[in-house]
Formats: structure tokens, C-alpha cells, sequence
């Protein structure tokens, strides 16, 4: 037997319109066709495959055979395969972008992105999306150096030249050790946190390496993320501050305790979405910032209200605010 021919993409799309139809006359409906062509189209279709793809005779509809139901999948696969790429294409003529490449605060709820994201996949499912999680000032440094298109950001919260933000509220940050650390026995004097090894997230970059970002303690160890110190801090190997959305499982469970310190009350931490100035965000960048803005009008001490937890189901989506007032840096 000689090789397969080459079907064309539209005799596949009759053949999944017969499928989809059930009938040879369903199909001509669906396509706008007479019912003539569509029984022509899936006959050359079965010669330049060299199989039958429908059983005709024995039934008033047509059923698939065997070979027609293996050669099924695969025709959707190069239909979804085409309409993607349309989709894509269409896109990259309105000025949608090829690939959208986000950094975010480690210390930014993850109800807050998992919102987000969830978001922009509905609105944008053929736009790729590239996401690094940085602390402090490694998010701006990404920016700053057109790795990522965007950014939600905490320190620092100055302006930059070259970087034009847009303020997207906060988060609380608590004071929190083991039940079993030193610290957790109640109130305790003044001071008291300087005598036990506190637990600092580090900076990445260069624009607030060696700065000290609620740091009290004369006793410090360094880690480079967040999860790390979580660990640490849940088996008692010091102390330190932590997103409240993250550690309220902890408290509840009791795997944690909030640390009653008179002069260490924690505080909240000032999220910005930021971009460049030369590199102005298209639609697909710009509906991410709007989500963000959006969570920012609809928040409680830090936590998404449309959220009983960060594992909750889907969130309820709320349409992105269209107009916002940027602030921008390095005027």
C-alpha cells in the first residue's frame, strides 16, 4: 500500500462536523453546506487515508469504525493544534503579546496570585506566561533588567528612575515562633528579641543587598526564601516575621504561636506592580496589573475577601477595573 495522502484541514474539520453532528445532513447544517459536499469531502477524505472511516451500510447513521475512532483523536488534536495558532496569531495582530514574563514578591499572597493567574488564563489561554517568585528587591532588578515584563513588588519603596507603579496594597506581617521557642511563653520584656537568633530573609540583588528590613535581632541567620524560614521557624530554630495569610493554619493548628513583643508588633508590607517606562505593558501585561489593582480595592487585612483560604475553590471573578491612576517613579 502506497503511503497516505495529505488530508486538508478542511476535510478534517467535516469529518469531526459528521462526528459532532451524527449524521452526514447534521453536518451539512452545522457547515453550511449541502449534504452532497459533505458526503463528497469524507469520501476523497477515506481515499487519501486509505481507510474507512465511517460504516454506512448497516445502520441509518453513519457509525465510525474502528480506524475512524483512532484517527478521531488525532483529528482534534490538529484541530485544537490550528485554532490555537490562529487564535495566537490573531492576537499578535491586535497587539497581544507572544509571552507575558511576570515577577512577583515571594511575601505576595498566594490566594492573591493562584486569583490572578486563574484570571488571566481565562481571558488570554493562548498567551505563555514566565513566573519567578524574588524577594525584596530582586523583583525590581528583574524589571529594572527586561527579564520580566512586569512586577509585583515590595522594598524598595522609593522611586526609581525608569519604572513607572501603581500601588496594589499590602500585606500583614507577624511576629511568630514554635510554641516550644523561648519567646512564645506570653509577654515578655523589651528587648527580649535581641537575645534569640531571628530568622531574616535575604536580598538577591544589588539594589537592597545589606539593607536590614525589620531586623531587631544582634543574633541573626540569613535564609535566600521564604519557605525555608517557614520550616525553620515551625521547628523552633528561632524566630522572625511572617505573611499572616501564610501562617494561619499554623496558628490555628498551634504549630505556631503570635509573639506578644511590646517593641516588635510587626506591620504591614506595601506591595507596588510596576514596569518600565520604555516598555509600556500590551493587554495581556496590562490585564495582570488590573487584577492586582483590583484585589488591592477588595482586601482585608492583607487577604482576598473572595477567599476563605489559599486552598479554596475557585474564586469568585470579579472584572478587572479598567482605569487607574499610575504613580510614576523617577520624575
Amino acid at each position: 500500500m502506497s503511503d497516505p495522502g495529505t488530508p486538508t484541514f478542511d476535510q478534517l474539520r467535516v469529518f469531526l462536523a459528521v462526528v459532532d453532528a451524527g449524521s452526514f445532513a447534521g453536518a451539512a447544517r452545522q457547515t453550511n453546506r449541502a449534504t452532497s459536499v459533505i458526503s463528497y469531502t469524507i469520501t476523497n477524505l477515506e481515499a487519501q487515508l486509505g481507510v474507512t472511516l465511517f460504516a454506512r451500510a448497516s445502520t441509518r447513521r453513519p457509525q465510525l469504525t474502528s480506524e475512524g475512532r483512532v484517527l478521531l483523536a488525532e483529528a482534534r488534536n490538529v484541530a485544537l493544534g490550528f485554532n490555537r495558532l490562529r487564535a495566537k496569531a490573531k492576537g499578535l495582530h491586535q497587539g497581544i503579546e507572544s509571552e507575558v514574563h511576570l515577577a512577583f514578591d515571594v511575601m505576595l499572597p498566594a490566594a492573591r496570585v493562584v486569583d490572578a493567574l486563574r484570571n488571566f488564563q481565562d481571558e488570554f489561554p493562548t498567551v505563555p506566561l514566565r513566573l519567578r517568585a524574588e524577594a525584596l528587591g530582586a523583583v525590581t532588578q528583574l524589571v529594572l533588567d527586561r527579564t520580566s515584563m512586569i512586577g509585583v513588588r515590595g522594598p524598595p519603596d522609593v522611586e526609581i528612575d525608569g519604572l513607572e507603579r501603581i500601588g496594589v496594597g499590602s500585606v500583614h506581617l507577624v511576629p511568630v515562633a514554635a510554641p516550644s521557642h523561648p519567646l512564645a511563653c506570653g509577654a515578655v520584656e523589651v528587648g527580649a528579641g535581641r537575645q534569640h537568633v531571628q530568622l531574616v530573609l535575604t536580598d538577591r540583588s544589588a539594589l537592597t543587598a545589606g539593607s536590614d528590613l525589620g531586623v531587631m535581632g544582634t543574633h541573626t541567620w540569613r535564609v535566600a526564601d521564604l519557605a525555608t524560614k517557614h520550616m525553620l521557624l515551625r521547628e523552633g530554630i528561632g524566630w522572625g516575621t511572617m505573611p499572616e495569610p501564610m501562617v494561619l493554619d499554623d496558628l490555628a493548628s498551634g504549630r505556631l504561636v503570635l509573639l506578644d513583643m511590646p517593641d516588635f508588633k510587626g506591620g504591614h508590607y506595601r506591595f507596588f506592580a510596576i514596569h518600565r517606562t520604555d516598555m509600556p505593558p500590551g493587554p495581556a501585561a496590562s490585564f495582570l496589573i488590573d487584577q492586582f489593582d483590583r484585589q488591592s480595592h477588595g482586601m482585608n487585612g492583607g487577604t482576598l475577601q473572595t477567599f476563605a483560604s489559599t486552598d479554596a475553590t475557585r474564586p469568585i471573578v470579579i472584572k478587572p477595573q479598567h482605569s487607574r491612576d499610575a504613580v510614576r517613579e523617577g520624575n
